[in-house]
């Protein structure tokens, strides 16, 4: 199984006087996200489903994809919004599922909560090193980066645990697609 992690484009700054969970995308965002799903639709892209944060700008972002014909299938998820823990929705929402090998999840969502999860699947932990997110490895392996917009694809393995034991094939920066 591929899993697509996928960061919401630019949105509203905060402290604007609007909620976090309210913060739009604002038009260079949308721009920059919809180029960015129009180049992964010529990649050859496409989704079984897109998952998305209930927040309003991983919504948004997640619209963009399916309007660009990315996925027919849209699903918000909690486990998506911030602080959500990836051994909670894989055991609350991936498992139960049981997605044949071959599927294809997008997941839209957030920073650093996406990278943390990556490091998860990649290392088997994240660790706080001197107040910085570092993976266990910190000396081997650096941490991910992940720009708005930005997407990490990672295999799960087919078997057993996909903590630690999973593998990185995509790490691109929303520039590179533009």
């Amino acid at each position: 199984m591929e899993l697509y992690l996928i960061r919401h484009g630019i949105a509203e700054d905060k402290g604007l006087g609007i909620k976090d969970e309210e913060r739009s995308l604002t038009k260079e965002g949308r721009q920059k996200t919809e180029k960015v799903a129009h180049k992964l639709v010529k990649l050859g892209l496409n989704f079984d489903l897109i998952l998305t944060s209930p927040l309003v700008r991983a919504r948004q972002t997640a619209e963009i994809l399916i309007a660009e014909k990315l996925s027919s299938q849209l699903e918000e998820s909690s486990h998506l919004a911030h602080d959500g823990q990836i051994s909670s929705w894989l055991k609350d929402w991936l498992e139960p599922r049981n997605y044949s090998q071959n599927t294809q999840l997008a997941l839209v969502g957030h920073e650093p909560d996406l990278t943390k999860w990556a490091e998860i699947l990649l290392w088997g932990t994240e660790l706080l090193i001197g107040g910085s997110r570092r993976s266990e490895f910190s000396e081997v392996k650096a941490s991910l980066v992940l720009k708005k917009a930005g997407m990490i694809g990672i295999k799960l393995p087919e078997t057993g645990s996909a903590l630690g034991r999973s593998q990185i094939f995509w790490l691109t920066p929303p520039e590179y697609l533009l």
